[in-house]
């Protein structure tokens, strides 16, 4: 009797133990051994604001994250590649636009897409070269406030 209840208990506790993994994994918006179906690379002056995990908005609509910024390895260009990272395979053309943008007036950045009209379309790992950086308020409202508008 004694060791079917160190038994029954001992489940238990594995059980909760797996179902703590399982929503620490969920909860966490983890994927593990997932591939990205398309990704792709911006290069913008500023990223100012920007996190890995931001959003990436097509329309309005999430349809992926940024999953890494960088700085461009070539010393003589002083900008940030963003890489994007989708959920499934996004037709654009060559030349959409990439902006970054706020949430509301103090909220968290965002990669905003704009598509073109070009027929030729984007392949994995290309670099989408028109490109938006985020407005810098801060500076913005130094300007203002020092007469530099």
């Amino acid at each position: 009797m004694n060791k079917l209840r160190e038994t029954v208990v001992g489940l238990f506790v594995l059980l909760g133990i797996i179902c703590v993994g399982y929503l620490t994994v969920r909860l966490g918006k983890m994927d593990l051994f997932a591939e990205p179906a398309f990704k792709l690379q911006a290069r913008f002056a500023s990223v100012s604001g920007l996190r890995v995990g931001a959003d990436v908005e097509l329309c309005g609509v999430p349809v992926g994250k940024v999953a890494a910024i960088k700085l461009d390895p070539n010393p003589l260009n002083t900008q940030a590649i963003v890489e994007l990272v989708f959920d499934y395979d996004l037709k654009l053309a060559d030349d959409s636009m990439a902006s970054i943008k706020t949430s509301g007036l103090i909220g968290d950045k965002y990669v905003s897409l704009s598509r073109g009209g070009s027929t030729t379309l984007l392949g994995f790992g290309e670099m989408i070269q028109d490109t938006e950086s985020a407005v810098d308020l801060e500076s913005l409202l130094g300007k203002y406030a020092f007469g530099g508008v």
